[in-house]
């Protein structure tokens, strides 16, 4: 009788167990992976939340110099006209350098920031205002402990005729402008406020 001889294939059975492992592993380089993101996220989040608070505290104080500003030259103006030196705005107004109270002009205020018009005020650099009409121009106001004061904290303070750009002359208004700042090294943080003044003149 023949005998027939079947072939059988050498079939390596894979292992299961180690099936298993392999897949484990994945697991755990994507979780791992997942988790230096999440990392990197938090560091960067806590680093820039950081910086956003402190610019936000600097700006607060750059605002609270502006006011200041503004208390300093209600005051003043307050007493210019009691003692009868100022009888109207007529003559207080902020006219120099050339176009600053003109809307029109590209030298005007409002078109320049804060640093620009403090530069503008004082062009020579000698910590001085080079023209007539600055009420305030870069006064500290914070005591420094030491009988002086902390020349970080600073503010400017001038007239501008609002009716410059058209309109009839009014010389019992004016816009009081007050710029706030800090100098923190060479960053400069500016704030500015801007006050409507209504005096009422004695009728003709």
């Amino acid at each position: 009788m023949d005998k027939t001889q079947r072939y059988q294939p050498n079939i390596k059975k894979e292992d299961k167990h180690e099936h298993e492992r392999g897949v484990g592993l994945i697991v755990v380089i994507l979780v791992l992976a997942f988790m230096l993101t999440v990392g990197i996220v938090l560091v960067t989040i806590t680093s820039t939340g950081s910086k956003v608070t402190g610019n936000i505290r600097w700006q607060a104080q750059a605002f609270n110099a502006a006011e200041a500003g503004f208390d300093s030259a209600y005051l003043a103006i307050e007493d210019f006209f009691a003692g009868a030196s100022w009888t109207s705005f007529d003559g207080h107004y902020l006219i120099d350098p050339a176009g600053i109270d003109i809307p029109l002009d590209d030298y005007y205020f409002r078109k320049k920031t804060d640093a620009e018009v403090l530069a503008m005020l004082d062009p020579t650099g000698d910590g001085n205002p080079d023209y007539d009409n600055v009420i305030f121009y870069k006064t500290p106001f914070i005591p420094d402990g030491a009988g002086g004061y902390d020349t970080r904290y600073i503010y400017t303070v001038f007239l501008i005729d609002d009716e410059k750009g058209g309109g009839s002359p009014d010389p019992g208004d004016a816009l009081l402008i007050c710029i706030g700042a800090v100098q923190l090294g060479d960053t400069l943080i500016t704030s500015r406020l801007e006050v409507e003044l209504v005096i009422e003149l004695p009728s003709t």
